[in-house]
C-alpha cells in the first residue's frame, strides 16, 4: 500500500535526507534534522507522488490521502497539546512547497493556517498578546487571499497602508492590536467583494486549499521558467510539508532569520546572514523592514546583532551550524525562528553560491577532512567555472543600462565602439579597445571580432555565428539585442532614446546579455590557489583528455594555460580570412586554371607554413589536429558591384568577368555545397599547399627544438570511403616529398571529421582508411537535425519552452539523434581498428552535459575554445567518477 504522508519531529521521524525524491529537499531534511536531535517544529511531508497523482488524475487526489493526512495532524496535536480549529487552544499551521531540488521563491507559502473570527480569539487569550493574534491573523488573510484566492497582493498593500496613514505611523510595528483587527476586517471585506464569497471559516478547509495552491503553484509561470533555465523535469513534482507554527513575531523576545553556514558569495568560513526581531519569515524578504547581521563581528555602527541582542539563541544557533556542516558535508542555508528565547529550525539545504565559492568551499572542506578530494572535484558545477575564467563585473561598480540581448560568451568587455571589422582590427593594432558592434556577424568578419575585446549584435541567437566564434575565442559576446537599432551610415547605434557614435565607450556583459553607457569597472580573473588546486585534483581522475580548438598564437598559448592536451581543431580556413592573406585567397578563387591557382596559393604557403610553426612551437609536442579547408569558396568573395570592381581592378581582371565568377561559385543552400574535401578533390592543389606547410613546420620545429610534433590532418566533410582515399594518397605524397627534401622523416596521422549521417553510418568502412575519428557535431546536428544553426535560433527556444525538445541540440548533444550517430560510429569505426583514436571538436565539446556523453561512449578526449578548457577538465572528471572509469594517474 503506498504511503502518501510522512510525520517528522517529536520522536517520530519516517523519513530521512536520502529520501529527497520523495519527500521533497525541504520535508526530507525536516525529517533528518529531528532525526539528529535538532529543534523541528513537528509536522508531516505529502509526498511528490501525490503531485504526480495530482497531475495526472485531472487534479484529484488519491482515495487514502485524506486519512492518512488527519492521522497525520493528529498526531502535531498530540505532540504540541494543540487543537486544529479549537476555540480555546488553536493548532496553527505552515503549508510550504518542497521541490527534490531547491526553487527558491519560485511557489507557494501559507502561514498561520488555522486562523479565524473564533480561533484568533483563541489565540489571544492564550498567548495573553491581543495585538499578536490580530497581527497573524491578518498575515493569513494576506497570504491566503493571494496564494489561495487569487487577490492581487497590491489590493492588501492598500488596505493597510492606508491604516497607517491613519494612524499616522510608518512601520507595521507601530500598529495597535485595535488597528490589526481593523485591518483584518478589511480585508476580509475586500476578498468577498473581489471574489463573490467570504473568506473560509473553516480550517479543513483552509488546509486543503492551502495544500491544493501549493501543488498548482508547481505549474505557475515563474515555476516553469526555473525549471527550465536549470534542467528540472516537469515530472519530478513537488512534496508539501505541513508543520506546526513557531512564531517569531510575539514579541521582543521572538525573531525568524535565514543565514548561510558560510559565506554564499566569498565561500569564507564565516556565519553569514540576517535575523528580524519580533518578525515572521515573510518580512525577511519583503524588505519592508531592514534585516539586521547575525554576528557582532559583521555589524555596522547602529546595527543589532543577533549575537547581542539575542546571546542564547544566537549561541544555540552557532552549535547547530557545526552540526549540520558536519552532518550534511556541505554549506547549509538555513531558516529559523525564535520563539520566546526558544530556537527552532524551520529548513536546511544546500546553499546556492557563486562560483568563486563553490570552489573555496569545496577545496576547505576537503582540507579541513569533510570531504576527500573526488567529494570536492564533484561540488564544482564544471559551467560555472565560465565565471572565474573572464573578466567580470565589479558588482559595486555603477553603470548605466543601455539594452539587453542574450548572454552569448560569458565575460566582460569594456571599449570604443566600431561598426566594421576593419576598423576594429587596426584600431586593436594601435593599442585601443574595441566593441564591434553589427547586425550580424559573416566568416569575413573574423579578424575584427578576434582584435575587439567584445562583440555586440542586434540579429541571431546562442547559437549564431557571433556567438559561436566568440566562444571559441573567448570573446565576451551580447547576441540579438533587438531594442538596439544599427545605422551603419551614421556611424551610431540607438536604444531606449540613447545615441551612441563610433569612438564612444560601452560595457558589455557577456554572462547577463546587458550593455551599459560608458566604462564599468571590473576584476580579473584569478587561476591560481583554489582554481588550480581543484584542477589538480580533477586531473587525477579525470581519464579523457582535453584539447582546445585554436588556430592563432594566442589562442593556443591561452589553451595551454588552461591546461589543454592538444590541439583538437585548428580551422585553417580562419587563417585564410586574414587581411594580408584575402587577396592571395581571392586571386586563387577568381583563376579559372590550374596553373592560376597554383601561382596564389604559392603565395599562400609561407602563410600556412608560419601559421602551424607557431602552433606547433607552443604545443611542445603535444597533438595538432589541423582540419583542412572546409568552407564554400564564395565566403571569400566581396559582395555588392562596388567590392568586386575593386577586386577586379586589383587582380587586372575585368569587373563582369569577377561577377560572373562570383555568380559561377554561389549557391542556393552553401552548408551541403562545394566545401570539405569536395574542394580537395575538385581542387587537389589547395590541400596540396596545406599539407606542404604542415609538414615544412613540423620538420623545421623538430630540427629546431628536437621535439617533433605529430600533427593529425583531418579531411573534412568525407560522406563516402573512396573520398577519403583519394584525399589521404594527396597528403602522403607530399609528406614523402618534404621529407625527401629535409631528409627528416617524422610521425603523423589523417583522419576524418565525422560531421554527415551518412559517414557515422557507414564509419566502418571510412575507418579502413583513417587515424582518426574527429566528430564535428555542429554540423552533425544541422544535418541529422535539417536544421541550419543561424537560422534555428529564431524558434528553438520556443521548442525548449514548449519541451518539444528538452534542451538546445547545438548547446548540449542530442543523445537519442546524434548521439545515436556517434555511437554507432565508435562501435563501427573500432570494429575495423580497435586502436582508432575518437574526439570531438563541435562546439559540444565543452558542455558538460555533452562531456558526460563521450565518456560514456569511450572517446579518447573532447576539444572546445580554450576558455572552455577548465570546464572540460572538470567535466570529464565529474564524467570518470559517475561512470567508474577514473584514475588514469593514479
Amino acid at each position: 500500500m503506498t504511503q502518501w504522508v510522512y510525520s517528522f519531529g517529536a520522536g517520530h521521524n519516517e523519513g530521512r535526507a536520502d529520501m529527497r525524491n520523495l519527500l521533497g529537499g525541504k520535508g526530507a531534511n525536516l525529517a533528518e534534522m529531528a532525526s539528529i536531535g535538532l529543534p523541528v517544529p513537528p509536522g508531516f511531508t505529502i509526498t511528490t507522488e501525490v503531485c504526480t497523482h495530482f497531475y495526472a488524475n485531472g487534479k484529484q487526489y488519491p482515495a487514502a490521502l485524506k486519512a492518512d493526512v488527519q492521522a497525520a495532524l493528529v498526531r502535531v496535536e498530540e505532540a504540541v497539546g494543540l487543537r486544529f480549529g479549537d476555540a480555546a487552544k488553536p493548532l496553527l499551521v505552515s503549508v510550504r512547497s518542497g521541490a527534490r531540488v531547491s526553487m527558491p521563491g519560485m511557489m507557494d507559502t501559507v502561514l498561520n493556517l488555522g486562523l479565524n473570527d473564533t480561533t484568533v480569539e483563541g489565540l489571544s487569550a492564550a498567548s495573553g498578546d491581543a495585538r499578536f493574534a490580530w497581527d497573524s491573523y491578518r498575515r493569513f488573510i494576506q497570504m491566503y487571499g493571494s496564494v489561495v484566492l487569487g487577490v492581487d497582493h497590491h489590493r492588501f498593500e492598500e488596505i493597510i497602508e492606508e491604516v497607517k496613514l491613519s494612524r499616522g505611523v510608518v512601520e507595521d510595528t507601530a500598529l495597535s492590536a485595535t488597528d490589526w483587527r481593523e485591518v483584518a476586517q478589511g480585508y476580509q471585506e475586500m476578498v468577498a467583494e473581489v471574489t463573490g464569497a467570504p473568506f473560509p471559516q473553516d480550517p479543513e478547509a483552509q488546509l486543503w486549499g492551502a495544500i491544493g495552491a501549493v501543488f498548482e503553484s508547481w505549474m505557475n509561470q515563474r515555476a516553469i521558467t526555473y525549471r527550465r533555465l536549470n534542467d528540472i523535469p516537469a515530472e519530478w513534482g513537488t512534496a508539501v510539508n505541513v508543520q506546526a507554527m513557531v512564531f517569531g513575531n510575539m514579541g521582543e523576545d521572538c525573531a525568524t532569520g535565514v543565514c548561510f553556514t558560510r559565506d554564499p558569495s566569498t565561500g569564507e568560513d564565516i556565519f553569514y546572514g540576517e535575523y528580524l526581531v519580533n518578525a515572521q519569515g515573510e518580512d525577511v524578504v519583503a524588505g519592508i523592514r531592514t534585516p539586521q547581521p547575525m554576528s557582532a563581528a559583521r555589524a555596522k555602527p547602529g546595527e543589532k546583532p543577533m549575537e547581542q541582542v539575542m546571546p542564547e539563541a544566537y549561541a544555540e544557533l552557532v552549535r547547530v551550524r557545526e552540526v549540520l556542516e558536519k552532518h550534511y558535508k556541505d554549506m547549509q542555508d538555513i531558516e529559523f525562528t525564535v520563539q520566546q528565547n526558544k530556537l527552532y529550525m524551520l529548513q536546511t539545504r544546500n546553499g546556492k553560491r557563486t562560483a568563486a565559492a563553490s570552489l573555496k568551499i569545496a577545496v576547505d572542506m576537503a582540507r579541513e577532512g569533510l570531504i576527500d578530494e573526488r567529494e570536492a572535484v564533484t561540488r564544482v558545477h564544471p559551467a560555472s567555472l565560465d565565471q572565474l575564467l573572464h573578466p567580470t563585473l565589479d558588482p559595486k561598480a555603477p553603470r548605466k543600462t543601455l539594452s539587453k540581448g542574450l548572454p552569448a560568451s560569458p565575460g566582460a568587455a569594456c571599449g570604443a565602439v566600431v561598426f566594421s571589422a576593419d576598423e576594429a582590427e587596426a584600431r586593436a593594432q594601435k593599442g585601443e579597445s574595441v566593441i564591434l558592434v553589427r547586425i550580424e556577424t559573416s566568416p569575413e568578419d573574423i579578424h575584427g571580432m578576434h582584435a575587439a575585446r567584445g562583440i555586440l549584435t542586434t540579429r541571431g541567437g546562442m547559437t549564431s555565428h557571433a556567438a559561436v566564434v566568440a566562444r571559441g575565442m573567448g570573446r565576451p559576446c551580447v547576441a540579438g539585442a533587438g531594442s538596439i537599432t544599427v545605422d551603419y551610415s551614421a556611424q551610431a547605434l540607438m536604444a531606449g532614446g540613447n545615441i551612441i557614435r563610433a569612438g564612444e565607450t560601452i560595457t558589455l556583459d557577456g554572462a547577463t546579455g546587458e550593455v551599459f553607457i560608458g566604462p564599468v569597472a571590473m576584476i580579473e580573473p584569478q587561476l591560481s590557489g583554489d582554481f588550480a588546486t581543484l584542477m589538480e585534483w580533477a586531473d587525477k581522475v579525470r581519464r579523457m583528455r582535453v584539447r582546445a580548438n585554436a588556430e592563432t598564437p594566442l589562442d593556443a598559448e591561452t589553451a595551454r594555460k588552461f591546461g589543454a592536451e592538444g590541439i583538437g581543431l585548428c580551422r585553417t580556413e580562419h587563417m585564410f580570412f586574414d587581411p594580408e592573406r584575402i587577396g592571395a585567397v581571392r586571386q586563387m578563387i577568381v583563376s579559372e586554371t590550374e596553373e592560376g591557382r597554383r601561382t596564389a596559393l604559392a603565395k599562400l604557403l609561407p602563410f600556412q607554413r608560419d601559421d602551424f610553426t607557431a602552433l606547433f612551437r607552443i604545443m611542445a609536442g603535444l597533438p595538432v589536429t589541423i582540419r583542412l579547408l572546409d568552407p564554400p569558396l564564395h565566403e571569400f568573395l566581396p559582395h555588392g558591384e562596388e567590392e568586386i570592381a575593386e577586386l577586379a581592378a586589383s587582380l587586372g581582371v575585368d569587373a563582369l568577368s569577377m561577377q560572373r565568377r562570383a555568380s559561377d561559385l554561389a549557391e542556393a543552400n552553401p552548408m551541403l555545397g562545394h566545401r570539405g574535401c569536395r574542394l580537395g578533390i575538385t581542387f587537389p592543389e589547395i590541400y596540396e599547399m596545406q599539407a606542404r606547410a604542415i609538414f615544412e613546420a613540423a620538420v623545421a620545429v623538430a630540427k629546431e627544438t628536437g621535439k617533433a610534433p605529430v600533427p593529425e590532418i583531418m579531411i573534412p566533410l568525407v560522406m563516402v570511403k573512396k573520398e577519403l582515399e583519394i584525399t589521404r594518397a594527396q597528403v602522403e605524397k607530399v609528406a614523402q616529398e618534404v621529407f625527401s627534401e629535409t631528409g627528416t622523416t617524422i610521425e603523423y596521422m589523417v583522419g576524418t571529421m565525422i560531421e554527415l549521417p551518412r559517414a557515422a553510418l557507414t564509419a566502418d568502412k571510412i575507418a579502413e582508411s583513417a587515424d582518426f575519428f574527429s566528430f564535428g557535431t555542429n554540423d552533425l546536428t544541422q544535418t541529422t537535425f535539417g536544421l541550419s544553426r543561424d537560422d534555428a535560433g529564431k524558434f528553438l527556444p520556443h521548442y525548449v519552452e514548449r519541451n518539444i525538445l528538452p534542451k538546445d541540440p547545438f548547446v548540449s548533444i542530442d543523445p537519442e539523434g546524434v548521439g545515436a550517430l556517434v555511437e554507432i560510429a565508435c562501435e563501427k569505426g573500432r570494429g575495423v581498428k580497435n586502436g582508432l583514436k575518437l574526439g570531438i571538436c563541435g562546439e559540444h565539446g565543452g558542455d558538460p552535459a555533452s562531456v558526460q556523453f563521450c565518456e560514456t561512449v569511450g572517446l579518447d578526449y573532447v576539444s572546445c575554445s580554450p576558455y572552455r578548457v577548465p570546464v572540460a577538465r572538470l567535466a570529464a572528471a565529474q564524467a570518470a567518477l559517475s561512470s567508474g572509469t577514473m584514475d588514469r594517474n593514479a
